[in-house]
């Protein structure tokens, strides 16, 4: 490390740094991001019933595309009456859309109570793309040709994948600005500097364009899927993890210059010193974010590998380019606010971190009982959690597509608007064991090829309700019985119920599995690197009190606030894996800190010049990684919302509560013991601090 330290700040560092940033933008802009045509199953689990359909489903000859419904309905919700029937058949008959055939009965089936009547359209279109330009252009057409006391709005599957991809239309650069701008302003906040933001926010930039091309290479060359929010959570992971490095890395630095004449020399020890923590940072969370590549979801994995791409990336930019950057623009860069060496260090100052560390040591029993109380208080909310959000509740705000889903089910069977399929073998004798089943409210022949032959079976209730849920599950049990099932490759039951369903089971598998592993990992990364039993044990489980108190409290947040009724099925593992991964980095950049002090001062005052030293670079690190989270919200999704507002909190109660106080009393309380087996006190050798001349 003493080597490749003096390497990194020698005379030619700016040169490195600046070839490493070059590098970074080249491959943005000659290698690109990588593109992929989403497949049917990407987002479904691997090994299950509705994904085996899906896949059946889009191998027919005849089931190429989707299926619009069109909603016709009264502006004042009135009964249609004959005249308004016939305007609006007419229409739909008149439609002339590329890739949207002929309704294949009749132009409209007016509903029973004769508010409503419905158009199913069957769309072409190959890719994404051209469905919502489909969607699109009907949309415009019947506005056109109806008149105005006439509504039509069109739903079904091919329109919530159209309302679902304007969602992300253009979300990548919106979100990145977004993140750009509230890390610059955070930084200049932090700094109180009118230059000194612009270095780290220059390479954390390029880090993150750079890791997005990397990362989505890296995906396609393993055969990986990925989706929309991969990117957006990329660039969220990239952006506050290497933020949180270079405030760490500069925060070191400007305490060596109050220390050394030299900046160069002063840069190789800051390096030296914080490096330690980075690494252990970045592989902590590294191990921490692969473990999503044991999920049975394709999409999940992709962002696990993603994120593990990004990390690594954050670290080797923060590493390798930011000190040459720093070194060779010299002192300057932090005016007004110029360290000049003779001061001291926040370690030796009694700041604010320094009194809050005294008062938790005079009653370090006490505090930490109150913190434990405040997070067992905070994690009451989780009892009431339900998982499972509603097709309707997946939007911040309402699209078409669902809103006319909703109107729909007031008038038609609720399930009409997204009917389950069942491919099957035998399709005479799957309807035969479906028709007349309790829930079912009717069973029509869709798609049918050589040896495989799709029933669409509407439902008699909502499509995300439960009673559809039991229903879909009688399904597979009838076709079961009748020697029709999965078991015997005769029949899938498939469709939105029933990949809710199944990927529910996968959703829980996938914690039971992922989350005891992370907790593992990350427990042996913090045992080797402090080399460490208690202490190690002690940090994770306060990062895990963190997560149980912030899923609660967001819960209390989401029903009283938001009005959600529940979480999706991804927030719990996804917030798990980011708050322990991350939440354990300023943990990291404590106890490394305080094991550095200790060695000069003893275990008692190392901790509370420790607190003094990096409590504001890591409060300020915190609130950024809490404020670049939250930014998630900017895309209409509610999951990425949830995620977002759980790992915000969090963060946030991480640093401000748990590592200012939690940690330090229980550090302080137990002594000696908190590093067994190690002994760690003045009888270490403390690290070389040099004076030398400029």
């Amino acid at each position: 490390m003493h080597h490749l330290t003096r390497l990194l700040v020698s005379r030619a560092s700016f040169a490195l740094g600046l070839v490493l940033l070059l590098l970074g933008g080249l491959s943005i802009v000659g290698w690109g991001q990588a593109t992929r045509d989403a497949q049917v199953d990407d987002a479904l689990p691997r090994g299950v019933d509705s994904t085996r359909a899906a896949q059946l489903l889009a191998e027919l000859p005849q089931a190429d595309g989707s299926t619009a419904l069109v909603l016709v309905t009264r502006d004042d919700d009135g009964e249609l009456g004959e005249r308004a029937l016939a305007q609006a058949a007419q229409a739909v008959q008149g439609l002339d859309v590329p890739d949207v055939g002929a309704p294949a009965g009749p132009p409209l089936l007016p509903s029973d109570d004769g508010t409503a009547a419905i158009s199913v359209l069957p769309v072409t279109a190959s890719s994404s793309s051209d469905n919502a330009e489909a969607v699109t252009g009907l949309r415009e057409q019947l506005d056109a040709a109806l008149p105005d006391d006439l509504v039509a709005q069109v739903t079904g599957p091919a329109g919530i994948e159209a309302d679902l991809a304007a969602v992300f239309e253009g979300a990548d650069v919106r979100l990145l600005a977004v993140t750009a701008t509230v890390v610059a302003i955070l930084l200049v906040v932090t700094y109180r500097s009118p230059v000194l933001w612009l270095v780290p926010l220059l390479v954390v930039a390029v880090a993150d364009r750079t890791a997005v091309t990397v990362a989505t290479r890296v995906l396609e060359r393993v055969g990986v899927p990925w989706d929309e929010s991969t990117t957006g959570i990329l660039s969220v992971l990239v952006f506050g993890a290497g933020t949180n490095y270079a405030l760490l890395l500069i925060s070191r630095y400007r305490d060596e210059l109050r220390l050394q004449e030299d900046r160069y020399e002063a840069m190789r020890l800051a390096l030296g010193r914080a490096a330690e923590a980075v690494v252990a940072s970045a592989v902590t969370v590294f191990v921490g974010v692969m473990c999503l590549a044991l999920s049975l979801v394709p999409t999940t994995r992709g962002l696990g590998i993603a994120c593990a791409v990004g990390v690594l990336v954050a670290m080797a930019f923060v590493l390798l380019a930011l000190p040459g950057l720093l070194v060779s623009l010299g002192r300057w860069v932090f005016w007004p606010r110029v360290p000049r060496a003779g001061g001291s260090t926040p370690s030796e100052t009694r700041s604010v971190w320094r009194r809050v560390g005294d008062t938790v040591a005079r009653r370090p029993a006490t505090w930490a009982g109150v913190v434990l109380a405040a997070l067992a208080v905070l994690a009451v909310g989780l009892v009431p959690t339900r998982l499972g959000l509603p097709t309707a509740e997946q939007f911040l705000e309402q699209p078409e597509a669902i809103a006319a889903s909703e109107r729909l089910a007031e008038s038609f069977p609720a399930g009409s608007n997204q009917p389950a399929s069942v491919l099957t073998r035998d399709a005479e004798g799957a309807a035969r064991a479906l028709d007349g089943l309790d829930g079912v409210a009717e069973v029509r022949e869709g798609a049918r090829g050589d040896d495989w032959a799709e029933l669409q079976v509407v439902l008699a209730d909502d499509p995300d309700s439960g009673a559809a849920t039991s229903t879909v599950e009688r399904m597979r049990a009838a076709l079961d019985d009748a020697g029709l099932g999965s078991a015997d490759d005769a029949s899938y039951v498939g469709g939105a119920t029933a990949e809710s369903l199944d990927l529910a089971d996968a959703s829980a598998r996938d914690r039971l599995v992922i989350f005891p592993l992370v907790f593992a990992l990350v427990l042996g990364a913090l045992v080797l690197l402090l080399r460490s039993l208690v202490a190690p044990l002690l940090l994770v489980l306060t990062v895990l009190g963190t997560y149980v108190a912030a899923l609660g409290a967001s819960w209390w947040l989401f029903t009283g606030v938001f009005g959600f009724s529940a979480l999706d099925e991804s927030v719990p593992l996804l917030s798990f894996l980011f708050l322990v991964a991350l939440g354990v980095d300023y943990n990291i950049f404590l106890v490394t800190r305080t094991r550095e002090e200790a060695t000069e001062h003893g275990p008692r005052e190392g901790m509370l010049r420790a607190l003094a030293a990096t409590g504001g670079v890591i409060t300020s690190a915190g609130i950024l990684l809490a404020a670049v989270f939250a930014v998630l919200g900017v895309l209409p999704l509610v999951v990425l919302a949830q995620v977002g507002t759980v790992i915000c909190l969090g963060v946030l109660l991480d640093t401000l509560v748990v590592r200012t106080v939690l940690v330090p009393a229980l550090a302080l309380r137990l002594g000696p013991a908190f590093w067994w087996p190690r002994r760690v006190g003045a009888e270490e050798t403390a690290p070389e601090r040099v004076l030398t001349p400029r």
